[in-house]
C-alpha cells in the first residue's frame, strides 16, 4: 500500500510558470480590481468585462508550462498514493502528468450554463455572450467566484481526513474555506509548507515544517525527505 501524500496547491505555484496572481498587486488582476472580474456582483454588473477576462487567462494559458514543482508532484505518484486539492483553475497539474486533481475553485478550460450548473462543457477558446446552452440560457466560466460556494470542500476535507503525508505549496493561506483544510488531517501526520512567504500557521496539532522556498526549490527539498517515508513501508 502507498501511503497517501495528499497536496494543497495555491497561486504560487503557478506564478512560477508566469501566471499572474492578483495577490502580487495589492489585489490588482491584470489591471482589475478582484470584485469586478471574479464575482456573482463583477458578473451581473458587466459580463462582457468579465467574459473578456476569462478569456485572456485562457490564451495565457496556453502559452505557458508546468515548471520543476508541477513535475516532482506527477513524478511522486510512482512511490506515493498523491491527491492534489488545488486552488488554482489551471491545468498545469494535469499537463505535468498528475492524474488525481481536485479543482477546488473549478476550471479556466470550462464553461457551464449560468441556470444549470450541471451543464459544463470543456472550453478552450472565446466564450462570449452568444454562446448558449441547449435552452437558450446564456453561459459563464465555470469558475468559484468570491461569495460562490465551494462545492468540492467536502471531499478536499475527507482527503485531508485520510492523508498520512500533508504538503502545502505555493499559497498564502488567505483564502477560506482551503485555508482551513490542512486541520482536518489526523495530529499525528506531518506538515510540509513549502512558500516563499510563508503565513503564519496557528493552532495547528501536526509536526510542521516550514520551507521558505519557491515551489520548485521547495520540492527537491521535499522529495528528499519524503524517501525517509518509503523505508517505513
Amino acid at each position: 500500500m502507498k501511503k497517501k501524500l495528499v497536496v494543497l496547491s495555491g497561486a504560487g505555484i503557478s506564478a512560477e510558470s508566469g501566471i499572474k496572481t492578483f495577490r502580487d498587486a495589492d489585489g490588482l488582476w491584470e489591471g482589475h480590481d478582484i470584485m469586478e472580474v471574479a464575482s456573482p456582483i463583477g458578473w451581473h454588473k458587466n459580463p462582457e468585462l468579465v467574459l473578456d477576462f476569462y478569456n485572456q487567462r485562457r490564451k495565457q494559458l496556453k502559452e505557458v508550462h508546468p515548471n520543476e514543482a508541477h513535475h516532482i508532484l506527477s513524478e511522486l505518484e510512482s512511490d506515493f498514493d498523491v491527491q492534489i486539492i488545488t486552488q488554482n483553475v489551471d491545468n498545469l497539474h494535469e499537463r505535468a502528468g498528475s492524474t488525481n486533481v481536485l479543482h477546488l475553485h473549478d476550471e479556466l478550460n470550462k464553461v457551464r450554463s449560468t441556470q444549470n450548473p450541471s451543464y459544463i462543457l470543456e472550453w478552450m477558446d472565446d466564450l462570449t455572450s452568444d454562446h448558449k446552452d441547449p435552452n437558450g440560457n446564456p453561459m459563464r466560466p465555470h469558475i468559484v467566484w468570491f461569495g460562490e460556494d465551494v462545492p468540492a470542500i467536502e471531499v478536499a476535507i475527507e482527503l485531508a481526513e485520510e492523508a498520512d503525508i500533508f504538503l502545502v505549496i505555493g499559497t498564502s493561506l488567505q483564502v477560506y474555506p482551503a485555508a482551513g483544510i490542512m486541520h482536518y488531517t489526523q495530529p499525528n501526520v506531518p506538515v510540509f509548507y513549502i512558500d516563499p512567504k510563508p503565513a503564519t500557521v496557528v493552532e495547528l496539532a501536526n509536526p510542521l515544517e516550514i520551507i521558505p522556498l519557491s515551489g520548485s526549490e521547495g520540492m527537491k527539498i521535499v522529495r528528499e525527505k519524503l524517501k525517509s517515508f518509503l523505508l517505513d513501508n
